[in-house]
């Protein structure tokens, strides 16, 4: 102990002492600096706001601001790709230069989706199903078929889409839909010296519609024109069910259009002529028994012409008998 004890009173101990504490100063002051350098201590850097801007121009700013930046991307229909919708930290946080700002932009690359069976389909069932697809009705266009509001035909880019196929969500699919009509043809109705209520409601009962109506500049009272003109008329023969027919509207209608009709009414007139006639040729055959019928009523007993041949007979007879005997 008294070694010991001894050791510490030398100067040697002393010098020891004295460089263990220098060396241990020295380290924490390494330490400080060093981790105060490293760790940019009272440096700073506000975080520019991205959120909304196109990715490259997003990119520009925070290298700008020596940030680095991390990027994940996500789909959201309508939206422009490449736009900016989330960053961490946002906008105005203090970061030392260098800290990673994390991005989500709208992927620029549309994923893709198996197109849905839509055919057969009533146009509010084909609409839920794009939509829950993430696909987007475009044109509808009709043809005529007797189902109405049915899919008849899907197209994708100008040529029909089968089912199955894999397209880019937000796809614009365009509808061909059924009109209800069918393609049944109907023969046109002569309009001819109708006014128009009575001329609209022969259009409904044949499936056609009512186009363009035009009024003669004579016309005073609407309610008094009769149509003097329909386009296609009734030389064409059929239409296609559910087509307009234009009429024209004047005073009165031209003569021919008592008929589909002029050709209709003019063998009429004949046959009652034919029908006429025979009662015309009757008359000659009443005359033969008029005669007799009238001596027959007005002399009541046939027998009166019996007695008047009788004696003529006679008298004739005794006549011969005479010029016989030569009186």
């Amino acid at each position: 102990m008294s070694k010991v004890v001894q050791y510490l009173q030398t100067p040697t101990f002393r010098k020891n002492l004295i460089a263990a504490l220098i060396a241990i100063v020295c380290l924490f002051l390494f330490v400080y600096v060093g981790l105060k350098i490293y760790t940019k201590h009272d440096e700073s850097i506000a975080v520019p706001k991205v959120k909304g801007l196109h990715i490259s121009a997003a990119i520009q700013a925070l290298e700008d601001a020596g940030l680095e930046y991390q990027i994940d991307s996500v789909y959201q229909m309508d939206a422009k790709p490449g736009l900016v919708i989330e960053q961490d930290p946002e906008q105005g946080f203090h970061v030392k230069s260098g800290r990673t700002i994390y991005l989500t932009i709208i992927t620029q690359v549309a994923p893709e989706v198996a197109f849905p069976n839509i055919k057969d389909k009533t146009l509010i069932e084909a609409t839920a199903i794009l939509k829950n697809h993430n696909l987007k009705i475009g044109d509808t266009s009709y043809v005529a078929d007797i189902a109405r509001d049915i899919v008849l035909d899907a197209q994708f880019a100008g040529q029909s889409i089968r089912n199955g196929r894999m397209i880019p969500k937000g796809s614009r699919i365009d509808l061909v839909l059924g009109n209800g009509l069918g393609a049944n043809e109907v023969e046109i109705p002569n309009l001819i010296g109708l006014p128009l209520n009575e001329a609209k409601f022969a259009l409904s009962g044949a499936g056609l519609g009512l186009g363009t109506v035009t009024y003669d500049p004579n016309v005073t009272d609407t309610a008094t024109a009769v149509i003097s003109v329909q386009s296609p008329g009734i030389e064409k023969g059929l239409t296609s069910l559910g087509a307009k027919i234009d009429v024209t509207l004047s005073l009165t209608a031209p003569a021919p259009t008592t008929g589909t009709p002029s050709g209709t009414t003019t063998p009429k007139p004949q046959a009652n002529q034919t029908q006429v006639t025979p009662p015309a040729a009757k008359p000659p055959v009443q005359s033969k028994p008029v005669a007799p019928a009238k001596s027959t009523t007005t002399n009541t007993p046939v027998a009166k012409p019996t007695t008047t041949t009788q004696p003529a007979g006679q008298k004739k007879e005794k006549e011969n008998k005479g010029n016989s005997l030569g009186f």
